[in-house]
C-alpha cells in the first residue's frame, strides 16, 4: 500500500474521481492536511465518506494569524472535540515568507504543540524561510512525534532532524528537485514519508494539479536513489506511517 502523506483536497475537482484513480495505484491512505476552520470540517466530512481519507486538524500559520488568541482557542478546542477523528495535528508552524511576524506566529505554534502532546498524535509542520527557527522551538519543547512537511532547509538542519528520529516528508517533485534527492541520498529510509502536497508540487517540471495517485512517483524515485526494489520501498514507508 502506497501513503499521500500530506495534501489538500479543498483545492481538487472531483474527489470520487481523485479518490477511484489512487485506489487504481494501490494507494492506501490519503492523509488530509487542514489550514483553516472550513477546510477541517470538509476533511472531517470527506474522512467519513472515504475510508482511504485520513485526517490532520489544525490552522496554516498564515491562516492562524487572521485570528484573536480567543478564535484560536476555540478552533483549538474544536480540533480536541474531534480527536477520535483524526491522525494528526496539521498543517501548522511558521512562514516567514508570508509574515515576518515570527512572535505571534510561535506563540501560536505553541498552542499546537501542546495540543498535540496532549492528544498524543504527530504534526505535519510546515517551515518555510523559518525552517531552523522551527527545529529550535519543537527541540526545546521537546517533540517526539514530528513530521517535516516538504523541508527546505540545509542538510546540517536535516541532519538535526534524523537526531531527533522525527521524520521528512519527500514530495513528488523528487523526480526533478536536487534538494529533495540529496535528502534521500543523506537519510535512512527509516525517516522518510511520501507525500503530494496536492494539487501543488506536480512530478512533471511545469505541470499542474498534482493529486494522491502521484505519490508514487516519490516511491520509485526513492527506490532508484536507494537501490531498493519498489516492493520494498512500499513496506518500509508503510511501516514508517
Amino acid at each position: 500500500m502506497f501513503i499521500d502523506s500530506h495534501c489538500h483536497l479543498e483545492l481538487l475537482k472531483d474527489i470520487e474521481g481523485v479518490v477511484e484513480r489512487a485506489r487504481k495505484k494501490n494507494v492506501g491512505i490519503i492523509v488530509y492536511n487542514s489550514v483553516n476552520l472550513d477546510t477541517m470540517k470538509y476533511a472531517l466530512k470527506l474522512s467519513e465518506e472515504y475510508s482511504e481519507v485520513k485526517v490532520a486538524l489544525g490552522i496554516y500559520p498564515i491562516d492562524a494569524l487572521k485570528l484573536s488568541d480567543d478564535e484560536l482557542d476555540e478552533e483549538i478546542y474544536f480540533i480536541g472535540k474531534n480527536k477520535k477523528n483524526i491522525i494528526g495535528i496539521g498543517e501548522v508552524g511558521i512562514d516567514l515568507k508570508e509574515s515576518k511576524d515570527f512572535e505571534q506566529q510561535k506563540k501560536n505554534f505553541i498552542k499546537f504543540i501542546r495540543l498535540a502532546k496532549e492528544l498524543d498524535i504527530p504534526m505535519f509542520i510546515h517551515s518555510r524561510k523559518a525552517e531552523e527557527k522551527v527545529i529550535n522551538i519543537l527541540e526545546k519543547e521537546k517533540c517526539k512525534k514530528v513530521i517535516m512537511h516538504c523541508f527546505c532547509g540545509n542538510l546540517k538542519l536535516v541532519d538535526r532532524i534524523v537526531r531527533n528520529n522525527w521524520i521528512l516528508t519527500i514530495p513528488t517533485n523528487i523526480t526533478f528537485s536536487e534538494h529533495f534527492q540529496k535528502i534521500v541520498k543523506r537519510v535512512a529510509i527509516e525517516n522518510l514519508l511520501c507525500e503530494t502536497d496536492s494539487p501543488f508540487l506536480h512530478p512533471i517540471k511545469g505541470e499542474r494539479d498534482n493529486e494522491p495517485a502521484n505519490v508514487i512517483e516519490s516511491y520509485k524515485k526513492i527506490a532508484e536513489i536507494k537501490k531498493l526494489k519498489l516492493g520494498d520501498v512500499e513496506k518500509i514507508i508503510e511501516d514508517n506511517f
